[in-house]
């Protein structure tokens, strides 16, 4: 059984239950419900949706006197229902489901600033968020929005602070932040050390409570990721004193309720719904002693007697008792209609294609889960220049081969149905800063079954070239749910990794010990999809930024007449000897196949840009190796001449 969250706000705790939406009472509950949602990323086509959140609204409006929803954060952009009219429709959607206030999260800026002003125009509900400033000459100035918003519920007056994360000026494009001469006119207050957030956000607090307010509530977009510190919800928390609550969003976290101790050691309930229309939150706070209780209604489904074939749904709540999943017919007949109108637009021609991409040979054998395809190529291809055309520093670029799903050749036109048709999962592109190691380590776990079998983990790569010898058996380590926990225990199977180095065009070697903006998908670097786990700690460059489909889609409308032809891509192009050739079903030659076995103690003649990293991975044997078998030779591991004849054990 779950539990209900509840923070006291006095010693008093006044028994009783909530009251089911299905009983009918003489007067309505005097406490104050809010209901809160973020991270929506425009995923309106789930079970939950606006339509649902209306119609709870209008039911608890039945049993309470103070109703409140509002949003955290991120609702305009994510899939093609927030891009193909930049947000317009969402708004609309939220108007109509009866939203009463919001904050922007980083991704409210995607469609520039002017965008966001659009999108704060088209709200019939404020905006608020207290530490987004104008900026002249260096000095922050007024906040753009107001930094806070109070509503009078009876006896009780509730003030939302809004909090935006700084890293809204990292993870959008800091352009946007600037005039037509390139001066700073916006900023997102942080400090490197959090002062100048925590101080804005204490100053909202203390102008809210001067105006009367009873319970002060923290509308925030900051997350609990510890890539983000200073800036989190709790970092904000530790570092002010009044709030009684937190509805966070930003990192995508469920948190039904925990309890943080602010500066004063005072306590205050923080929660988060996670992403995409997956639950919604209910807080409920006591009119007669300020308690303050938290849960998250979930969507069940209801299985016939078979166990699998799902009948129905129905709501999963200790705060709210309906069962029932409710929609507002209003609401649901503009949803309904935007889906209906992007669905055709969906089909509508953005380019062709004029080589072909697939993933199975004539004989019909799939092969991009177990070695390079232009498929592959492409796909990556498209992610590294998703993230390259944003002015963003990216290196690598990663695609899991479970992940490119087109059964048939596409070639001739194609859509962004099409494009669906080859990313299916919908997943959300992002940017990590990953070290040398982990990036071997994850080539290392996508190759434990090449030469042997398939893996959804294999990866198709861009800007990085590899080798891999499938005489080396995998020795890479695993929990018993498949999820990675180590590198090998004897030598790498993957060896000759070099990255493509922009400022020269040369592909050097990769650096262990250097750091890489490496592109993806979440499911591959942030969620332990296929397993991968050594992304552990990687810092969050930019993140939940265009859906799989509409990288693709991105991709093809940047080449010349949006065809895509053998080796016309805007990256060779712009990048020379880039390696892009998707004439040839079986790659470019990014990832090649060997099966060289270990030589039987061989001296080896050190060449040009040869290392003993290098040598140890080439032929299947450690440094140590190399070292003790050369002990008179290398006094210092770390440099070799070219010349040195070596013994390769």
């Amino acid at each position: 059984m779950r539990k209900i969250f509840t923070l006291f706000m006095t010693m008093v705790l006044c028994a009783g239950l909530v009251v089911p939406v299905s009983a009918k009472e003489e007067a309505k509950d005097k406490d104050t419900v809010i209901l809160y949602t973020n991270d929506v990323h425009t995923y309106i086509d789930g079970v939950l949706s606006y339509d649902v959140i209306a119609a709870l609204k209008d039911e608890l409006e039945t049993q309470y006197e103070h109703v409140l929803l509002v949003d955290a954060g991120d609702h305009v952009q994510g899939t093609a229902y927030g891009s193909m009219d930049k947000g317009a429709s969402i708004v609309k959607l939220m108007n109509a489901a009866g939203y009463d206030l919001a904050t922007p999260g980083n991704h409210e800026i995607d469609y520039g600033m002017d965008g966001f002003f659009d999108v704060v125009s088209w709200a019939e509900f404020p905006y608020v968020s207290c530490n987004f400033h104008h900026e002249k000459d260096g000095v922050c100035g007024e906040t753009v929005l107001d930094g806070w918003k109070m509503f009078t519920c009876g006896e009780e007056k509730i003030a939302f602070i809004g909090i935006t994360t700084p890293e809204t000026f990292t993870k959008s494009t800091p352009f946007y932040f600037q005039d037509a001469n390139g001066n700073y006119i916006y900023d997102i207050a942080g400090g490197n050390d959090g002062e100048e957030l925590y101080t804005a956000v204490q100053t909202a607090i203390d102008e809210a409570e001067a105006a009367g307010a009873t319970t002060v509530i923290a509308l925030g977009h900051l997350g609990d990721d510890a890539s983000s510190k200073p800036w989190t919800s709790e970092d904000v928390i530790a570092n002010t004193c009044g709030l009684d609550a937190f509805i966070d969003g930003h990192s995508h976290s469920t948190v039904e309720g925990r309890v943080a101790t602010d500066e004063d050691g005072h306590s205050v309930l923080l929660t988060q719904t996670g992403e995409y229309f997956d639950r919604i939150g209910m807080m409920v706070i006591d009119d007669e002693t300020g308690a303050v209780k938290t849960d998250l209604i979930e969507c069940e489904e209801i299985l016939a007697k078979d166990g699998e074939t799902v009948e129905g749904y129905e709501l999963s709540s200790e705060l709210y008792l309906g069962k029932e999943v409710l929609s507002d017919a209003e609401v649901k007949a503009i949803k309904d209609a935007w889906i209906s109108e992007i669905s055709e637009q969906l089909e509508k021609k953005i380019g062709s294609v004029s080589v072909n991409f697939a993933n199975y040979d004539e004989g019909g054998n799939r092969l991009v889960r177990s070695q390079e395809t232009n498929n592959g190529d492409f796909t990556a291809d498209a992610l590294y220049y998703l993230f390259d055309n944003m002015d963003m520093d990216v290196d690598i670029a990663f695609m899991n081969g479970g992940g490119i799903r087109n059964k048939t050749t596409i070639t001739g036109d194609i859509s962004y149905q099409t494009c669906k048709e080859i990313h299916t999962f919908g997943n959300v592109a992002c940017l990590q800063s990953v070290t040398g190691q982990q990036i071997l380590d994850a080539l290392e776990w996508g190759a434990k079954e090449a030469g042997n079998g398939e893996n959804g983990g294999f990866l198709q790569v861009s800007g990085l070239t590899y080798c891999i010898n499938t005489a080396v058996a995998s020795t890479v380590r695993a929990d018993d749910k498949g999820v990675w926990t180590g590198g090998p225990t004897g030598a790498y199977r993957v060896h000759d990794v070099k990255v493509y180095n922009k400022e020269t065009g040369a592909w050097d070697e990769l650096d262990l010990d250097a750091t890489y903006n490496l592109a993806g998908y979440n499911y591959t670097l942030r969620n332990l999809g296929d397993g991968f786990a050594m992304f552990e700690g990687a810092v969050n460059v930019l993140d939940y930024v265009m859906e799989d489909y509409l990288v693709l889609a991105n991709y093809v409308q940047a080449f010349e007449n949006d065809t895509v032809g053998a080796g016309n891509s805007p990256l060779a192009v712009k990048y020379p000897g880039f390696t892009v050739d998707y004439s040839t079903v079986k790659g470019s030659g990014r990832i090649t196949m060997c099966e060289a076995e270990k030589a039987a103690e061989a001296v080896y003649t050190v060449q040009k840009g040869d290392t003993l990293w290098g040598l140890s991975r080439k032929y299947g044997c450690t440094v140590e190796d190399i070292v003790s078998c050369n002990s008179g030779l290398i006094k210092n591991p770390r440099l070799i001449l070219v010349g040195w004849e070596l013994t390769i054990p």
